[in-house]
């Protein structure tokens, strides 16, 4: 995907597609499964990746990938997010189980070809694993091992112990193949494709309003509810009282439109609200290290909610929408990781 103009917005739908393809060589936004890491030896530390509440590891949420055409050092870059899975690290209007980076490289660097990967040709190298030992659980730095096999890396104890439990104790010092391995912790992988929003204010034809309100509803019932609250509907995503905020029902009346997108990319645009409370002001964004101020890029919407697996009964992790800021300049100081800003706006 490159980089969108600020007039223009990119819906992100997903895409059940071979795992192979989603590997770092074929530079891809994705939702779930290991990370694709871009700059495969200088991936973040991992207490670099640990929930800032609970100081548990973080599971990989989504990437995007957005180059920038006019700068030379964003010939790739891609856009990392990082979540807490714990629920109770998830409050209301709170960022804090929420990480983000940013990485770019040239056109000419030391881990891809100057010239596209075959899409159609199942390649799984270059990747991570050539430089640098990769945790079996949940593929960020793994520099813990097993100390039986010295076959398997893990990010923590913790994760060492879940990999014990999940089948580990069974097969540890015996022939494994690591390709098949899938571990529960990770979140259900997808691809992320892309297609431009239709103009806004232009009409879908044939369709009342009421139709699409149906349609919808008809959606989110068929994708389990998960945006519905547990009374069917009056602390959730059809929430009455919410029928009063213009902001929300400008919201509904976007997203209607294509009510399986799943994220809206808009480099230097603006975010659609899903209310009135809780949009930050410019000074609640703060700038990058380089300097620069930082703009909005892009934005997970609710709906991904149903695709992966988080429901549970109580207390569940949630969101309105997640608002991603990064450096204007898309800088290339400090690390290859550059940690950005995400904004949660809640219902």
């Amino acid at each position: 995907m490159a980089a969108s103009s600020e007039n223009h917005v990119e819906l992100g739908f997903l895409e059940k597609v071979p795992s192979w393809t989603l590997r770092s060589r074929y530079f891809p936004s994705k939702v779930g499964g290991f990370p694709a890491w871009l700059d495969l030896k200088n991936v973040p530390q991992v207490e670099d990746l640990q929930c800032r509440n609970c100081g548990e590891q973080c599971v990989f949420l989504l990437q995007v990938y957005a180059c920038i055409d006019e700068h030379q050092h964003t010939f790739h870059r891609t856009i990392f997010v990082f979540m807490c899975k714990d629920s109770k690290c998830c409050a209301k209007n709170v960022n804090t189980n929420f990480l983000v980076f940013r990485c770019q490289l040239s056109r000419q660097n030391e881990f891809y070809s100057d010239e596209p990967a075959n899409e159609d040709e199942r390649c799984l190298r270059p990747c991570v694993q050539d430089y640098l030992p990769v945790c079996v659980v949940c593929g960020v730095r793994g520099p813990k091992q097993c100390g039986k096999c010295h076959d398997r890396n893990y990010c923590t104890k913790a994760h060492q112990l879940l990999d014990w439990k999940a089948g580990h104790k069974a097969s540890c010092s015996k022939e494994v193949d690591k390709e098949q391995y899938t571990s529960e912790f990770l979140l259900p992988e997808f691809e992320i494709v892309t297609e431009p929003e239709e103009e806004e204010g232009k009409e879908v034809p044939e369709k009342s309003e009421a139709e699409r309100l149906e349609e919808f509803q008809q959606f989110v019932e068929e994708k389990g509810g998960a945006l519905l609250g547990e009374d069917g509907g009056t602390d959730g995503f059809f929430d009455e009282s919410l029928n009063e905020d213009k902001q929300y029902k400008k919201f509904m009346k976007r997203i209607k439109q294509e009510p399986e997108q799943v994220i809206r990319y808009q480099r230097g645009g603006d975010p659609l609200w899903v209310s009135t409370n809780n949009i930050p002001q410019p000074a609640d964004i703060p700038p990058c290290s380089c300097g620069s101020v930082r703009q909005f890029e892009v934005q997970i919407l609710p709906q991904l909610l149903n695709h992966l697996g988080l429901d549970t009964v109580g207390d569940s992790i949630d969101w309105g929408t997640l608002a991603i800021y990064t450096c204007a300049a898309s800088c290339d100081e400090g690390p290859a990781y550059h940690s950005e800003v995400l904004w949660k706006q809640d219902f």
